[in-house]
């Protein structure tokens, strides 16, 4: 089925749901406003349509191999990466200094939601490009960001993460790639790093590897962790690609999805990198490019989910089976109820989901434009949750979705199956989802609550405004927020962690249940009640939105119930 972008979807959320309005008022985005957004969104969205999509079945049936040391990838996804360098897709919020146009983060999520939806497999390359731009943005020499922005900022070049090794997985102090100064100012890297996205590819000039390393008599842990750029050429004075530096792909992991997008394990071996940022201080530099990216994969997962529930629904508009109870004659399986359940399970969670995606970039944005600590904890705040809700979402839809197509779900031939394998990663890789529960009842709890408190202060007064008009909408939002708030009471109460990560993951679910429920009444609110949106947020309130009160009991059962079994009683 023809993938379709939701722009109008997209503008909806903006207009009415996240408050994109706020951005563009500013003076740091005020040339971003509804013209603009819309040519952005309506061409992105064709391009995705008409030349990404078409390559989601190529990428899956014909993975990227290894030749002669060099990654060959899927049919036309040379092609379709082109397409998205010339259309400046992969720069829309770099700094227009080095090339890029300086469109809020916003903007920016929402294309890559689309382009993710289309074929999931090519887009994790600009997402890496784009974190990278980000980190060397904030981080990097001036020197550094002359030669390199502009190459990555214009497409011709990519980049990569490189923080795995094989003894170090989401424990990264635990790495042994070491970095030995050159007397020069370079430094020879050398270590072998796994699960690198897109670690080289046949269609960019160069690719440029940020690398975590340890420096001689560096300090143990994360606090010995430098970062390096380490490029496949070593460029030339005027950013020619020149010789070929030490590094090499070993080899290409078989996975389970994502057949189309090369995952390398790579090594270096002397080989030349440049210093980024200060020594040991390699982790601040690579969490400006993790937190890019924690929200970009959350809205992978949403963009599968999107794609998966298209694929659903038309082949449920389609698929006659057995007979119709509302109608009493024989029609196709969207007159069956539970058919009909699943689908609008799949709607009302993706636009949830979309919209704490696209309220994290507002947020972002607007501690950009502003320097605002209030704005700036918020973004923090929804980041754990984007990236953790958006891509259970796309797990949960994409697997839903097998179920709507039924036996033919389990054939390959239709291709519902491809949405399971591919997005099954995202709640892995840039940090697993339990991590971003942990941080989100850690990190995130330092201030005492007072950032969650000031955002179930505005769910409230938002369902208090609406209590006269939609009272059987407004007062469900309004009593679930106070339970959440009750159980954030209870989390910031625990002197031990260990209490508050045994129950992180239901917590951080119950609060994107809540945040769901809100985003949802402000769609009906904008329409008053009366609505194709309005009977979708009803369908959300009163049928999902109770999770929250289970998923909160859970949450404030403490550790006490997980350690009471011995290791023995594991035992089958």
């Amino acid at each position: 089925m023809p993938y379709r972008a939701p722009v109008d979807d997209y503008q909806f959320i903006f207009d009415h749901v996240v408050g994109f309005g706020q951005v563009t008022s500013t003076d740091r985005f005020a040339e971003a406003g509804e013209d603009v957004a819309t040519a952005i969104m309506t061409e992105a969205g064709r391009m995705c349509e008409e030349v990404l999509a078409p390559l989601q079945r190529a990428g899956d049936l014909t993975p990227a191999h290894l030749d002669n040391g060099v990654v060959r990838t899927s049919p036309g996804f040379a092609e379709g990466y082109r397409a998205i360098a010339e259309g400046g897709w992969v720069s829309i919020s770099a700094d227009p200094k080095h090339g890029g146009m300086g469109l809020p983060m916003t903007l920016t999520t929402a294309v890559n939601e689309m382009m993710s939806a289309a074929c999931l497999s090519l887009q994790l390359s600009p997402l890496m490009t784009q974190g990278q731009i980000e980190a060397l943005e904030h981080h990097a020499s001036e020197e550094i960001k002359a030669l390199y922005l502009p190459k990555l900022v214009s497409g011709e070049w990519c980049g990569t993460m490189n923080l795995t090794e094989a003894q170090a997985g989401s424990d990264v102090g635990a790495l042994r790639t070491k970095a030995e100064p050159n007397g020069d100012g370079t430094y020879a890297i050398t270590g072998q790093k796994i699960y690198i996205s897109w670690g080289d590819n046949d269609f960019a000039e160069n690719i440029c590897h940020l690398v975590l390393a340890r420096l001689p008599d560096a300090p143990k842990g994360t606090k010995g962790i430098s970062l390096f750029m380490v490029p496949k050429f070593i460029p030339e004075a005027d950013g020619t690609p020149g010789d070929p530096n030490t590094l090499k792909v070993v080899s290409l992991e078989h996975k389970m999805g994502l057949h189309g997008s090369p995952t390398c394990v790579m090594s270096y071996e002397g080989a030349t990198g440049w210093l980024v940022g200060e020594e040991n201080d390699g982790m601040r530099a690579m969490f400006t490019m993790m937190n890019n990216a924690r929200l970009g994969v959350g809205g992978q997962g949403i963009g599968v989910a999107e794609g998966a529930y298209q694929q659903a629904l038309a082949y449920a508009q389609d698929r006659t089976q057995g007979r119709a109870l509302m109608t009493g004659g024989t029609g196709t399986i969207l007159d069956h109820a539970d058919v009909r359940r699943m689908l609008l399970e799949m709607k009302a969670d993706v636009f949830a989901a979309r919209s704490i995606a696209l309220a994290c970039a507002v947020a972002i944005d607007m501690e950009t434009a502003t320097d605002s600590q209030d704005w700036s904890a918020r973004a923090a705040l929804l980041t754990p949750i984007a990236k953790a809700f958006g891509t259970d979402v796309g797990i949960d839809v994409a697997n839903t979705g097998v179920q709507v197509h039924g036996g033919m779900g389990f054939i390959e031939e239709t291709g519902a199956a491809q949405f399971v394998r591919d997005v099954r990663v995202t709640a892995i890789y840039e940090g697993t989802n339990g991590i971003q529960a942990m941080d989100l009842v850690a990190r995130k709890m330092a201030d005492g609550g007072e950032a969650m408190n000031a955002l179930l202060d505005e769910i409230e007064e938002q369902a208090e405004g609406a209590r006269g008009s939609l009272p059987d909408l407004a007062e469900p939002v309004w009593q679930a927020s106070e339970t959440l708030r009750e159980t954030v009471d209870w989390m910031v109460g625990q002197s031990d962690l260990n209490d508050r990560f045994a129950g992180a993951v239901p917590f951080l679910r119950a609060f994107a249940r809540v945040l769901g429920g809100h985003y949802h009444l402000a769609a009906a609110i904008a329409e008053g009640g009366d609505g194709r949106r309005s009977r979708l947020a009803r369908f959300y309130i009163e049928r999902l939105l109770p999770e929250h009160t289970g998923l909160c009991a859970h949450a404030t059962a403490g550790a006490e119930g997980l350690y009471s079994l011995a290791p023995e009683d594991f035992a089958a």
